[in-house]
């Protein structure tokens, strides 16, 4: 594979370009996947991004915010993004009719560190709306699987109804390749395939080595002061643990000084920490 980065053989990634909306997948209330279609095909051919990097998507005559790609830069052609319908600029997206078109500027942020993360395993954690920026990471790695060894997704939500890719995540249960903790804090209908419980009681459930893993990390603040806990308890080193916060992010340009956090811009510095920067900047998380 080649490596991944944020910029386009057209190189102006200030610009944005047209896309189509080709297709809307409905998620979670309030929450629908957009698959975009660049217009023209040289973007379509050259467009390519990090897992954990992000675009700015604009809404013609209303707005741009900040979307992290959910989809996989493995699987080229549209890119797909998870938005959740809150503000003015998503609410005029989700009035839309399928074809219309938006404008995407970008990729933006660091993303992960593909090549180190190479030749380890995997740990992914993510609770509740966290998993629409580690979905981009958990399909580049499954499409290059022998590049990784073990790898194991835990998934916590509220109630079934409130989890995120229910169906495609409950897809991976039966794969032998990864070990896939689905689990939910209740499950009142007594039909959920998988585990019922808070999202660290899955640590209890396998065993990786901290010194040859990577812990990516992303879902609501009172998630993380649990599961790094966990991940310390388990002797994770700082750098080990990645983290996905989009904190206040806005221009994704480091221009209007919205998401500074202490002497890091989210925009440009992140959205991916480390644990190390999170304890140099406790007010990121």
């Amino acid at each position: 594979m080649s490596d991944y980065s944020s910029t386009t053989e057209t190189g102006n990634i200030y610009q944005p370009s047209l896309a189509r909306i080709v297709r809307v997948l409905p998620q979670i209330e309030d929450h629908r996947l957009f698959q975009l279609r660049f217009e023209d095909p040289e973007m379509r051919r050259s467009f390519t991004y990090r897992p954990g990097q992000f675009v700015e998507l604009s809404v013609i005559g209303t707005g741009e915010a900040p979307i992290s790609i959910s989809s996989a830069p493995t699987r080229p052609g549209v890119i797909e993004l998870c938005v959740r319908k809150i503000g003015r600029v998503t609410e005029a997206l989700f009035r839309l009719p399928l074809n219309s078109l938006v404008g995407v500027r970008g990729p933006y942020g660091n993303g992960f560190p593909l090549e180190e993360m190479k030749n380890n395993s995997l740990l992914f954690i993510a609770g509740g709306l966290g998993m629409a920026p580690l979905r981009s990471l958990l399909w580049y790695a499954l499409d290059n699987r022998s590049q990784f060894k073990d790898m194991v997704l835990m998934f916590g939500a509220k109630v079934p109804e409130e989890m995120l890719f229910k169906y495609e995540l409950v897809s991976l249960l039966d794969r032998t390749d990864m070990k896939c903790l689905l689990t939910v804090d209740k499950d009142e209908e007594g039909a959920w395939p998988a585990q019922v419980g808070v999202v660290t009681r899955l640590f209890d459930l396998f065993e990786l080595d901290p010194e040859t893993t990577y812990a990516a990390v992303c879902g609501p603040p009172i998630m993380y002061k649990f599961v790094l806990e966990k991940l310390l308890e388990r002797n994770f080193s700082k750098d080990r643990i990645l983290m996905s916060l989009e904190r206040r992010m806005k221009c994704g340009v480091g221009k209007c000084g919205h998401c500074i956090v202490g002497y890091k811009y989210t925009c440009i510095d992140g959205p991916i920490f480390t644990y190390w920067d999170a304890i140099n900047l406790p007010e990121m998380i």
